[in-house]
């Protein structure tokens, strides 16, 4: 049944979805269409920035609707906020070099998020290398590695926002599948976040390393940085394995992308999932349950 279920032209799919939901939809037909769509996945248009249905040309223009500015206040007591809305899967320390994408299920952090970037992109610090790929990220003595992965369901906010104050140096793109990643699906695929097209983003914090992965999904061929022109996800040919990197560090732009808590970071074209992987002290605490709901702006966990 996986067997099946991995030769589905999942990435072929979501292009034609994508081509769909760019199509101009009649005025008279827009209302019942996102109705149809808000009804089924309880979206909640109070909060939208423009609740007018007839404003949205397309359901791509829908899908990524803007929010109120007062509808997510972003949380000024904790480090680390939600970057989007969705369900928290699973969080906290990485161990034996393995993340839980769900319980009991996991991935290698290597394959997750390839291998390690050069000290030379990175314009901080790095302690002496450990021997496994998890202690060559901890860059501070005597810190953690830890994860938290949030599930955007199609009905939640389709934006993502910076989760702390931090400096983006490099961008890793990996082309691949484009399954579902319904956490139901994510029990029965072992390495589903690996497979999968992602954008790993990383870089560093006050507390050393930080990175924050848009994993794609099957009808999200789409995820867009916006600081990143050159990014184009979702390409008809890739080769199994493959990717590309890019760095922010340059001549002319020595310490990469600064970033703000809260500040505007991306989007995705309907739903996937978002993976945070950072160090920290030990005793950084979440804040979270397993399978709550989390909104943006909401602390998921502080020193």
């Amino acid at each position: 049944q996986v067997a099946l279920y991995k030769s589905v032209p999942t990435r072929l799919l979501s292009r034609a979805w994508g081509r769909l939901n760019q199509v101009e939809l009649p005025t008279w037909l827009r209302k019942p269409v996102y109705s149809l769509y808000i009804w089924t996945f309880g979206v909640n248009m109070k909060e939208a920035a423009v609740e007018d249905l007839h404003h949205y040309r397309n359901l791509s223009e829908f899908f990524r609707r803007k929010l109120k500015p007062q509808a997510r206040p972003v949380c000024c007591v904790h480090s680390v906020i939600s970057p989007s809305d969705g369900k928290i899967l699973n969080f906290g320390q990485v161990k034996n070099c393995e993340v839980e994408q769900v319980k009991g299920v996991t991935y290698s952090l290597e394959s997750f998020l390839g291998p390690r970037i050069s000290t030379e992109e990175m314009h901080f610090s790095r302690a002496p290398s450990g021997n496994s790929f998890q202690e060559q990220l901890v860059t501070k003595e005597g810190n953690e590695l830890y994860h938290c992965v949030i599930y955007l369901a199609p009905g939640d906010y389709h934006c993502f926002h910076s989760p702390t104050d931090w400096t983006v140096s490099h961008r890793r793109h990996f082309p691949g599948s484009l399954m579902s990643v319904n956490p139901g699906v994510a029990r029965w695929i072992k390495e589903l976040f690996c497979h999968n097209e992602r954008v790993v983003l990383t870089g560093d914090w006050k507390h050393g390393f930080f990175s924050l992965t848009a994993v794609g999904a099957t009808n999200v061929g789409s995820i867009r940085i916006y600081f990143d022109q050159d990014l184009h996800t979702n390409s008809p040919s890739y080769s199994k394995g493959s990717y590309n990197d890019f760095s922010f560090i340059s001549n002319n732009n020595k310490e990469g992308i600064p970033m703000r808590k809260g500040e505007h970071l991306g989007e995705f074209n309907l739903g996937s999932t978002i993976v945070l992987i950072f160090e920290a002290p030990k005793d950084f605490k979440f804040n979270l349950k397993a399978g709550q709901k989390i909104r943006f702006g909401e602390a998921l966990g502080s020193l």
